[in-house]
């Protein structure tokens, strides 16, 4: 009897003292943006292992990415994406060393012959991941282009000789666009496999010059207005049977969306590309949906940053009711206080870094998607879900917390959720050093998931209370330094019952059953 006095009474202090978050799923006005995806991009390294590794090896790679079926004991076998971002080559792969990109794992195949025919042949090793992926379920597909085929650009290279323009001359910006239209019918014939949409810039705001060390061009505002425009045309012809559609920018980094910061030409891209007024004005494009995408880099430290460069971006996107963003990539390439770049690490350090920034991203900007860089990396580097060794025909394979973390929100955030309001007890608002808390809803059966992240070097207990339910139960999952996204049980939050407790450095995702 004492024992078990003890142990209520400790159950009641854990309970008292719990961070305590309420959501109102009956409640609408408390619901904000549709979640559509989580991805990541087949570059650099799917077009080696998809095409020579052992098939043992392929297919465990892909049910890591891509799974969405759980293991004997009830852990998820992956991190069930539900987007795929597929490189559409410029062809520096067959200029090998003369293309002047030193190492050849950044160097893409083309499928752009010389005398402009195509070689349908070629990315076999991508496709294969692209086949993959929809076989365990994932159903956007987005082509993105880094340079246009080499046979095409201004110095017949796939990165840029200098200045802030296209590498592509405005003569063969039609060709260029029939030529991702071609891709897009291509796949979706030989392979089964209907891009959803084609991106045909990236990261325009860069020079992408030698020393970028990969495909890459800058462009001009004005000319992606052009491109996108030609792009419609293509995809609008008579008898092209593709619903695909056009994604921008995706700028380098979200203060160009908003801003300038020296790129004159190439920076306030929201309103350059959407207000009536603008000369490029695109916003009126049958191809082209109502959103923008951005990338997350070099706005993640420190904290005040991490949130004031989100809080203008969202500033911005109200300024045009309905705009719905996207981030659509990111990797750790930072180098501050907190974390840098080179180095493998395994570990939660980096899981939580991307967790945190996750959380900004999605509650800050009410981004619909999120999209890791590279899945695969064979490098010494903070850039991969999943590492590998670097060897182009067999090797082994070691998967990150980053891995397990992203799938905290991939695998349990599915499309069509909507993300919740929650209202929390405490004055820690935003703690993004602390705990931090976002919730999803289903829209039909109105059962939440709830993600919480632990930057802390504590152990914080959480307690949910669900609007018009007493006690409600959820399964738990959890990545910390000693699990996986594993499953470590089942919880029922009510007065009576401990808070779960948070384990410190961690992310727990709490699924209503």
């Amino acid at each position: 009897m004492k024992c078990g006095a003890c142990a209520l009474i400790l159950l009641h202090a854990l309970t008292a003292n719990a961070l305590t978050v309420h959501l109102a799923p009956n409640d609408p006005n408390d619901c904000h943006q549709t979640m559509e995806n989580f991805g990541a991009s087949d570059a650099w390294s799917c077009q080696f292992v998809g095409k020579n590794w052992p098939i043992m090896k392929r297919q465990q790679l892909a049910d890591l990415l891509f799974s969405t079926e759980m293991d004997i004991l009830g852990n998820p076998k992956g991190i069930g994406l539900t987007a795929w971002r597929f490189n559409i080559g410029a062809g520096s792969a067959e200029q090998g060393e003369s293309s002047q990109i030193g190492d050849e794992w950044r160097r893409a195949e083309g499928f752009m012959q010389p005398d402009g025919s195509m070689d349908w042949t070629k990315q076999q090793g991508q496709r294969w991941f692209l086949k993959a992926a929809k076989e365990r379920g994932v159903d956007t597909f987005l082509g993105f282009s880094n340079s246009p085929p080499v046979f095409m650009t201004k110095n017949g290279l796939a990165f840029s000789s200098g200045g802030n323009s296209s590498n592509l001359p405005l003569s063969q910006f039609t060709a260029f666009a029939a030529f991702l239209r071609d891709v897009a019918l291509e796949l979706k014939t030989r392979d089964g496999i209907e891009l959803d949409y084609l991106s045909p810039v990236n990261e325009p705001q860069w020079d992408w010059l030698s020393d970028s060390g990969q495909e890459g061009t800058p462009w001009l505002n004005s000319e992606i207005a052009a491109l996108a425009r030609t792009l419609n045309t293509q995809l609008e012809e008579e008898g092209v049977t593709l619903s695909t559609r056009i994604e921008i920018s995706e700028a380098a980094q979200i203060s160009f969306l908003y801003s300038q910061i020296g790129a004159v030409g190439r920076g306030n891209q929201i309103d350059d590309f959407f207000a009536p007024s603008s000369r490029n004005y695109i916003g009126d494009l049958s191809r082209l949906p109502y959103k923008i995408a951005g990338h997350s880099y070099f706005t993640t430290y420190p904290n005040p940053l991490l949130t004031s460069s989100r809080v203008l971006l969202k500033a911005k996107l109200d300024q045009y009711p309905g705009l719905d963003y996207w981030m659509s990539e990111y990797c750790l390439l930072e180098d501050n206080e907190e974390i840098r770049g080179p180095g493998r690490d395994l570990g939660m350090g980096p899981a939580l870094y991307m967790a945190r920034l996750i959380h900004a991203d999605l509650t800050l900007t009410n981004a619909k998607a999120w999209q890791w860089w590279i899945a695969i990396s064979p490098y010494d580097y903070k850039d991969g879900l999943i590492h590998i060794d670097y060897n182009v025909q067999d090797g082994n394979i070691y998967p990150a917390k980053l891995l397990w973390a992203f799938g905290n929100f991939a695998r349990f955030v599915r499309p069509g959720m909507e993300r919740l309001e929650v209202h929390r007890d405490d004055t820690r608002l935003p703690d993004l050093n602390g705990v931090m808390v976002s919730s999803f809803r289903d829209p039909e059966t109105l059962k939440v998931v709830v993600v919480a992240i632990n930057y802390s070097q504590l152990s914080e207990p959480l307690l949910i209370e669900v609007g018009g339910m007493d006690d409600p139960e959820f399964d738990v999952f959890e990545t910390s330094d000693t699990r996986d996204l594993a499953k470590v049980g089942r919880v029922t939050m009510s007065s009576l019952a401990t808070a779960h407790m948070l384990p410190p450095r961690s992310v727990t995702t709490l699924v209503q059953i």
